[in-house]
């Protein structure tokens, strides 16, 4: 009888498949149904706002475990690309996160009821989100050679 031989990934596996597959999920398909399923566009944006900043914390507590991880596996060869890839990463979470958010959220604030898509706040609005976006894009496809790399 053979045996069944159980094979453990390295922990910087799993900690990049949980980073690029929440990344992916939460901007390419939570959000965009989100606004495809709900009437009230402010409600949508509410709660794809909850979880991208709910993301922005996995992202910084997956780049750091990943950032120790690697530097113990110090004979690993992908280690150097991997720390640079995981860095950049970290940098595009945390302008958009602590740069472009808190302005967004005050605009939103400014606006009350009547939204940010109304009066003087959609352009302001529109260029903090598309720079966020354009910054979201930017780390999710960063992703995709840190995935291939960490196996």
């Amino acid at each position: 009888m053979a045996s069944l031989r159980l094979v453990v990934p390295p922990a910087r596996v799993v900690i990049v498949t949980l980073w690029a597959g929440s990344l992916w999920a939460v901007g390419y398909l939570v959000a965009p149904v989100l606004f495809a399923t709900l009437a009230d566009r402010a409600l949508a944006g509410m709660i794809a706002g909850s979880l991208f900043s709910a993301q922005a914390w996995l992202t910084f507590i997956c780049g750091a475990l990943l950032l120790l991880v690697l530097q113990a596996d110090r004979a690993w060869p992908q280690r150097r690309t991997c720390q640079k890839l995981v860095l950049a990463m970290l940098v595009c979470s945390a302008v958009g996160f602590f740069g472009l958010q808190p302005f967004m959220a005050a605009l939103r604030e400014a606006a009350g009821a009547s939204g940010v898509m109304e009066g003087g706040t959609r352009t302001q609005f529109g260029l903090l989100h598309g720079l966020a976006s354009t910054l979201y894009l930017v780390q999710s496809l960063l992703a995709v050679p840190l995935v291939l790399k960490s196996r």
